[in-house]
């Protein structure tokens, strides 16, 4: 019997710790340029994972269009959304920081990165659709609410009041969904 509760308890905690899914909705006529953070939500917040390059989400790319950013999970996300990510920048402690292939299988669900890692953060900037242009005022950082390890708000709004984003995650059943939305 105590093997049977240490395992349920084991799987328990992995299941707390499990990724989920990223979903990127920009419903603006800007492209979102910008790293999402993967990390443990306990200090000292490592393992954390980024993306290698730049993540680019076009101008009115969201769930309305069905062009929104999915990414299932670290290795999926590369055959699966629109948006592929072919490496991810993996840290596992502040001076280790190796480039790991998007199949690599620390990478894979149920693997160490993926079982330790939450969407918890962005780094952004809106640029003008089709450029690298920034569009002035509207970039920053914005995390989830709570987040121990980046204290940055879960919301955002440029000083004009016309656009802003949000990062929030809705749980139903065992998936955890982080979405960030920028308007």
């Amino acid at each position: 019997m105590k093997k049977i509760l240490s395992i349920l308890g084991f799987a328990a905690s992995v299941a707390a710790y499990a990724q989920g899914v990223l979903v990127i909705n920009n419903y603006t006529p800007y492209d979102y340029r910008g790293d999402v953070i993967a990390h443990n939500m306990f200090t000292p917040c490592y393992p954390r994972v980024v993306n290698n390059v730049p993540i680019i989400v076009p101008a009115n790319s969201n769930i309305g269009t069905g062009t929104q950013l999915q990414y299932d999970n670290f290795r999926d996300q590369f055959t699966s959304s629109l948006y592929p990510m072919a490496a991810w920048s993996v840290a596992t402690s502040p001076n280790t920081t190796t480039v790991r292939p998007w199949d690599h299988p620390a990478l894979v669900p149920g693997g160490t990165f993926s079982n330790n890692t939450k969407w918890g953060m962005t780094k952004f900037g809106m640029v003008y659709a089709g450029t690298t242009t920034g569009v002035v005022g509207f970039g920053g950082n914005i995390a989830i609410a709570g987040n121990p390890c980046y204290t940055y708000p879960d919301y955002y709004t440029t000083s004009s009041g016309l656009n802003s984003g949000e990062m929030f995650t809705i749980t139903s059943g065992s998936t955890v969904t982080t979405y960030l939305q920028l308007y």
